[in-house]
């Protein structure tokens, strides 16, 4: 396979990305990690003649974090958050999440900006930053808007990212000290077929509220799942965990494929979001 001529274009401020992203337009895609950029050209899948390289930006680098929210910059690598003792102090989950992300090789050099502007569907982080009510902040030559991860992804390597936006950076908000989360997967090769996000606060052995449930990798978009009815429900009861695989299973709309029938891929998800609520019983945190 053999890549296609592009040009690259280095931007070294956010206003020169943007700016290039006004001028050449569809021609054009942004570069940080490249992990399924490069892999979609050499593959013939796409193609872009211009790819807008924003390594060079030294503020999409930085992580940071305050009592209430933890932001992580647009180039910051999976490899990089698997080993940041602010994430590990902040949000040890995400930290977790990060260290089974793919492989080394696209841990090194992916980033979680850009997994989330692919849009991949069979991704781990789409789940758990949904499930936290993680946001893209998005600049553009309009100004910059922050949009809810659940409303950037619209479908299988699509968007809601305007022609000339550009993601500089993922807030998530730290949940309280006595929440409890959790993310399962359901693995063969690479790429997941199923990851399920819980996230919940538990008091005497029950949900404080209903808790924050999502699947991802097994639909074109990761799912939330119906929890109402499990709110100050006992997680130790049986009916609890048979309730919530129902409603995870009723929650996804999987299809036909060579990981196995959409039946097979809902049993799954079941299975998993039984394993997830164990894992918030055992104080995954």
């Amino acid at each position: 396979m053999v890549l296609r001529r592009f040009d690259v274009h280095r931007a070294t401020s956010v206003a020169e990305a943007v700016a290039l992203r006004q001028r050449y337009g569809e021609d054009a895609a942004v570069y940080a990690g490249g992990t399924e950029l490069l892999l979609a050209m050499k593959l013939g899948v796409a193609r872009w003649p211009h790819l807008i390289d924003i390594k060079p930006i030294g503020p999409l680098r930085h992580v940071a974090a305050t009592k209430d929210l933890l932001r992580i910059g647009a180039t910051v690598t999976h490899w990089e958050l698997e080993r940041d003792p602010v994430v590990a102090k902040a949000l040890p989950a995400l930290a977790r999440l990060e260290a089974g992300v793919a492989n080394i090789r696209v841990r090194a050099a992916g980033t979680l900006a850009g997994n989330l502007a692919f849009a991949e569907p069979h991704a781990d982080p789409p789940a758990l930053l949904v499930a936290l009510g993680a946001r893209v902040v998005l600049e553009s030559a309009a100004g910059s808007r922050a949009l809810p991860v659940s409303e950037l992804i619209t479908g299988m390597y699509q968007t809601a990212l305007g022609p000339d936006e550009l993601i500089v950076a993922i807030e998530i908000p730290l949940p309280a000290r006595d929440v409890r989360i959790a993310y399962v997967k359901f693995q063969v090769l690479e790429r997941p077929s199923v990851g399920v996000a819980a996230v919940a606060t538990v008091r005497d052995g029950r949900f404080v509220g209903a808790p924050s449930v999502v699947v991802g990798a097994v639909d074109e978009v990761p799912r939330a799942v119906p929890t109402a009815e499990l709110a100050g429900a006992d997680v130790r009861d049986p009916r609890t965990a048979e309730a919530l695989a129902q409603a995870a299973r009723a929650a996804v709309d999987p299809s036909d494929d060579l990981a196995g029938s959409a039946d097979y891929k809902r049993h799954v998800v079941g299975v998993f979001a039984q394993r997830a609520l164990g894992s918030l019983m055992a104080g995954a945190a």
